[in-house]
């Protein structure tokens, strides 16, 4: 099924692999991820996290056949979301939550699609979802969490710069920033004074917003721990280049700050 552009909702395809069979979704937004995402969806698999949510793949645009679906189908995923308007991982998100919010879930957990964060976590997020929760942010950086071969540049760019500024702009601390592995309630996303599904939010925009929104309006929010590791050796897997990328994140970080992404 296509569903057709609309304010804040790119066009996109929908191919449902089954019913809605929880309350939470798992949205995973990618692009030509390759066998990574197929390892972190057996992964899930290996820990039945389907058992708690539905995992659903926000696709924008793979060419490397990491979509195919028999083996989307084998490996649990319940729904294939592909983006056919612009944007890139903001248009993704805003495709999979105004998607999820109308089937009906009670809250959202997003991870990205690389593999690598423990998807096996996913029942963390929503045991702080159903304790009212309507923020629970991923963070290797508090007890219990593991940070794996992280680049020594990421360690220093999140610690001294990253959290330091979405903490203060959320008015609470926060330890893993940049880290997409969150959770959001229901109550959260449909706040009139939250509105994600806008236009503005593009890239790497609404990571930064939905970061600090919820403590901003006196929402309830936390950290869980989780692990986050890089390979080894070989490139690092990122859709962030170094210089534009990173300078492109400072600026969403500066207009952030300063309500650049408050509904007006």
């Amino acid at each position: 099924m296509v569903y057709e552009r609309k304010e804040g909702v790119p066009r996109f395809e929908c191919t449902e692999y089954s019913a809605k069979t929880k309350d939470y979704v798992v949205l995973i937004p990618i692009i030509n991820e390759g066998d990574r995402i197929h390892k972190e969806l057996k992964r899930a698999k290996d820990h039945n996290v389907s058992s708690y949510a539905d995992i659903v793949i926000c696709d924008g645009g793979s060419s490397d056949g990491c979509t195919a679906e028999d083996k989307l189908k084998a490996l649990d995923v319940n729904t294939l979301l592909v983006k056919q308007d612009a944007g890139k991982q903001g248009a993704q998100l805003r495709m999979g939550i105004w998607w999820a919010l109308e089937r009906g879930y009670k809250g959202i957990i997003t991870i990205d699609g690389n593999n690598k964060d423990s998807i096996e976590d996913v029942p963390k997020f929503i045991e702080k979802l159903e304790e009212g929760y309507d923020l629970v942010q991923g963070s290797r950086f508090i007890k219990g969490g593991h940070a794996v071969n992280t680049p020594f540049i990421r360690t220093v760019s999140v610690k001294l710069i990253h959290a330091p500024i979405i903490s203060l702009t959320a008015h609470q601390r926060f330890t893993d920033t940049t880290n997409a592995y969150r959770g959001y309630s229901r109550r959260y996303l449909e706040d009139e004074r939250v509105q994600p599904l806008r236009d503005v939010f593009m890239t790497y925009e609404l990571l930064a917003y939905l970061s600090v929104r919820a403590t901003q309006l006196g929402m309830k929010a936390c950290e869980v721990p989780v692990t986050r590791a890089y390979p080894k050796k070989g490139k690092t897997p990122t859709k962030i280049s170094f210089f534009k990328g990173n300078s492109d994140l400072m600026m969403i970080l500066i207009k952030n700050a300063f309500g650049a992404y408050n509904p007006k």
